[in-house]
């Protein structure tokens, strides 16, 4: 089964969030496949994650890139793992993925001034519970960090 990750975006937005994640996630071995809700997410993710800290790198490709096996971190909209990836991260969804089972490490961002996206987060929590996934849920301190909460 697939352990699943809840991040209740509460104090930052997703830009500011999710470079940790990932970085943490390749500092521990996994590479990752960020799925988004559209190309244009990619598009604005691919280039935020060279800018978004002048000190540090992320190393990343998308479909515009070239190599996607050979990639740590990969950006889609799609539905798909072309780097083999053992960790999926979820930005924008609405909906269990169908190739979770690919994955060990699922980490699923939502978006607490969101309603609709706490509503969807809800739904996919219990789908998740249903098939047997071991579920967390973190939520963001005042100071940006998580906290584990269930």
């Amino acid at each position: 089964m697939t352990e699943i990750r809840f991040y209740h975006l509460i104090t930052q937005s997703l830009e500011q969030a999710l470079p940790s994640i990932v970085n943490k996630g390749l500092g521990a071995g996994h590479k990752s496949v960020v799925r988004f809700a559209n190309d244009k997410e990619v598009a604005a993710f691919n280039e935020h994650f060279w800018t978004y800290n002048p000190e540090s790198f992320l190393p990343h490709g998308s479909k515009s890139d070239a190599h996607a096996e050979s990639q740590p971190v990969y950006l889609t909209a799609a539905n798909e793992n072309p780097n083999g990836a053992n960790m999926l991260v979820l930005c924008n969804q609405t909906e269990m993925p169908a190739n979770l089972a690919d994955f060990t490490l699922c980490c699923d961002f939502l978006d607490g001034k969101d309603e609709e996206a706490v509503h969807a987060a809800r739904a996919r929590w219990k789908s998740y519970k249903d098939a047997g996934h071991a579920v967390t849920y973190w939520q963001q301190t005042d100071t940006g960090g998580w906290e584990q909460k269930a």
